[in-house]
C-alpha cells in the first residue's frame, strides 16, 4: 500500500472566465476539456490529462488535491486504515465531472482539514491537434512558449495552525516522506513553522506552514515548474505586463535551493511559478532540521522582505467560507 505521487488539484474560483484567462493566456496552461462550470487544465509536459480543475464557485479556495496510489489494492487498504484512524471516508465514480480522467476515487479530509482524493486508474493525455502534437514520443504535445508555459505541475501548499501533527499524519499513515522542517520562537518556546513531503524524489509535493493567525488550515498556493531561472525572470515579465498582482519574488528557498515567484490569479488564489531545487534519492533520508538561527534563510535566502501576507493569506478548504484578501 503506497502513494505514488500528487497527480492535481481542484481550484474554486468565483470567476471562471478571468481565472481560465489567466491560467492559460498568461500562465500557458492548456485546456483538455471543459463545461459551463469547469476548466481542465495541464502543463505542456503533464502526461495525465489534467492537472488542475478550475469550478465556478461563491468563494475561492481549494476543492481536493488528488494523489495517484501504487496500485488498484491501495485503495481498499488505505480505506480500511483511514476508518480504522476514525477518519470518515467516501467514493468519486471516476470519468465523469470532476472524476474525469481517472478512475474511481476514495476521499477523506486529512487532520487539518485539507481535502484529498485518491486515485489508480488515470487516463493519459492524447494530443488531437495536429498543431500541438509533437514528433518526439517523450513528450505529450509540443513546446509553444505561449505566456509562462510551464513544463509540468509540481506541489501544493497548506496553511494550518499547527504543521507538526499534519506532518506526522501525512509521513506516519500516508506514507509521504519529510524532507526538511523550519523551527522557530512563537512566543512560548521553539515550535515547527513548516514541513515540506515528498512521496518521489522531488524536494516537496505538499508543505505545511504555520498560520500565522491561527485561524484555521488554508490552501496556501499550487506551484507550476519551469526549467531554468532565465525563465523565471521572463514569467514575472509576463505577469507583471498582465497586470497580475506579484506578491513576492523572484527569489530563493534556502530550503529547497529554489527560485520562486508567488502571483494572485484573479479569483484570489494563490500561485507559484518556481524552478530548481534539489531531488532526493537516499532511501534512508532523514529530515534536516532549519532551526531559528538559520531558518530566515530558508524561506528567502537574498535578503528579500517576506510580505506581510505570505503567512496570514490563504483561501478557503472544502466548504465554502469566508477568507482575508491580501492586501
Amino acid at each position: 500500500m503506497g502513494i505514488a505521487h500528487v497527480a492535481h488539484a481542484e481550484l474554486r474560483v468565483t470567476d471562471l472566465e478571468a481565472s481560465r484567462d489567466f491560467f492559460t493566456r498568461v500562465l500557458g496552461l492548456f485546456v483538455s476539456h471543459e463545461d459551463d462550470d469547469h476548466v481542465y487544465l495541464r502543463a505542456w509536459q503533464d502526461w495525465d490529462d489534467h492537472t488542475l480543475v478550475l469550478t465556478r464557485a461563491r468563494v475561492s479556495g481549494l476543492e481536493h488535491v488528488a494523489w495517484r496510489v501504487d496500485g488498484p489494492a491501495a485503495l481498499g487498504e488505505f480505506e480500511a486504515q483511514l476508518k480504522r484512524l476514525g477518519i470518515e471516508t467516501g467514493w468519486v465514480e471516476g470519468g465523469s465531472g470532476v472524476s474525469l480522467g481517472h478512475g474511481d476515487a476514495l476521499r477523506f479530509t486529512s487532520p487539518a482539514g485539507i481535502p484529498t482524493e485518491l486515485f489508480w486508474e488515470v487516463e493519459r493525455y492524447v494530443e488531437r491537434d495536429e498543431k500541438l502534437a509533437s514528433k518526439l514520443p517523450s513528450h505529450p504535445q509540443r513546446y509553444t512558449g505561449n505566456g509562462v508555459h510551464p513544463r509540468r505541475f509540481d506541489h501544493v501548499n497548506f496553511l494550518v495552525n499547527d504543521p507538526q501533527p499534519e506532518q506526522e499524519f501525512w509521513s506516519e499513515e500516508m506514507g509521504i516522506r519529510h524532507n526538511y522542517y523550519i523551527t522557530g520562537d512563537v512566543g512560548n518556546g521553539e515550535q515547527r513553522l513548516a514541513s515540506w513531503l515528498a512521496k518521489t524524489n522531488l524536494s516537496h509535493e505538499i508543505a505545511l506552514m504555520r498560520n500565522r493567525d491561527q485561524s484555521g488550515s488554508l490552501l496556501h498556493h499550487v506551484a507550476y515548474y519551469v526549467d531554468t531561472a532565465d525563465q523565471m525572470v521572463r514569467a514575472a515579465t509576463i505577469l507583471a505586463d498582465a497586470g497580475v498582482k506579484i506578491e513576492w519574488g523572484p527569489a530563493a528557498h534556502g530550503t529547497s535551493g529554489a527560485i520562486f515567484l508567488y502571483c494572485i490569479e484573479p479569483s484570489g488564489n494563490r500561485v507559484e511559478v518556481w524552478s530548481g531545487g534539489f531531488l532526493l534519492f537516499a532511501p534512508d533520508w532523514e529530515p534536516i532540521r532549519w532551526d531559528p538561527s538559520v531558518s530566515p534563510l530558508g524561506l528567502e535566502m537574498w535578503g528579500s522582505d517576506m510580505p506581510d501576507t505570505y503567512l496570514r493569506y490563504g483561501t478557503t478548504l472544502g466548504a465554502p467560507a469566508a477568507a482575508p484578501q491580501p492586501a
